[in-house]
């Protein structure tokens, strides 16, 4: 199936880690023009590397530190020179250290929302006025399972990444006639270091091995395994495509059904 997208510019943040990264080599594979942006310059520079060492040149790599949006514009500006205007935005961000839902000072909440929801809606608005031009766009946000069924001591994550379902529909009904979709993806467990840190945080926590706690989580999965960055990323591609122009507004689980509700 062809996508539809060779040639547009994408920008995916949070590149330079294994969702992020999946998904630009995913987007880069259908032919689109990758903007690969991340805090971690060492990280960012591999994705870049990979996605050239399969053959495609059309890939620039901007260092942006979601947490000062006084540089969006200059790291914009600098992607649009390299590229072009972007018209698909993954917006990706890394996840808090696990925290309970109370006892965690006022200071560290409004940091986390700067850093994960703030970040990603000023993003997006600096994005949909050439978008809007254009008469196409694409807003996917990366959220966590958490945002459907909250996760035991992620109080932070679930809180701070469930307002972003609520930003992404009420966006999706302001840009729909526009040709423009913006859609959440929910990751269950997906084998990334991210996955790695929360089973050996639990097994401290427990005071148990962690192969036990990887196995534990893993039974509770329908298709028996952690799921592949490759996988969460060809969801992410097909919903940037010029097929997928009909889903707005949705909540896609990419969990091998591990979320239990409806």
């Amino acid at each position: 199936m062809d996508f539809g997208i060779k040639g547009k510019v994408a920008l995916v943040s949070g590149a330079g880690g294994g969702l992020g990264g999946a998904i630009a080599e995913a987007l880069a594979a259908e032919g689109a023009a990758v903007a690969v942006c991340d805090i971690d310059e060492a990280s960012l520079a591999a994705t870049v590397e990979r996605i050239r060492a399969k053959g495609n040149s059309q890939v620039f790599g901007a260092v942006l530190d979601l947490g000062k949006p006084q540089t969006y514009p200059d790291v914009i500006s600098s992607i649009e020179n390299a590229l072009g205007p972007v018209s698909i935005l993954v917006n990706n961000t890394g996840g808090p250290a696990p925290t309970p839902a109370s006892g965690v000072a006022p200071d560290d909440w409004c940091r986390h929302f700067m850093a994960m929801a703030a970040s990603v809606i000023h993003l997006t608005d600096l994005l949909l006025p050439k978008m809007r031009t254009a008469g196409w766009g694409r807003v996917i946000t990366s959220t966590s399972s958490g945002v459907i069924a909250p996760i035991p001591n992620l109080g932070i994550s679930n809180t701070v990444r469930a307002s972003l379902v609520a930003w992404s529909k009420t966006l999706a009904g302001e840009v729909g006639r526009q040709g423009i979709t913006a859609n959440i993806v929910v990751p269950g467990r997906i084998a990334t270091r991210r996955i790695v840190q929360l089973d050996e945080a639990k097994a401290r926590r427990e005071g148990r091995p962690v192969a036990d706690v990887t196995a534990q989580s893993t039974a509770t999965i329908p298709v028996g395994r952690y799921g592949r960055p490759d996988e969460y990323a060809a969801a992410v591609a097909f919903l940037a495509s010029s097929q997928a122009s009909f889903i707005n507004g949705s909540v896609l689980r990419i969990d091998g059904g591990m979320i239990a509700s409806i």
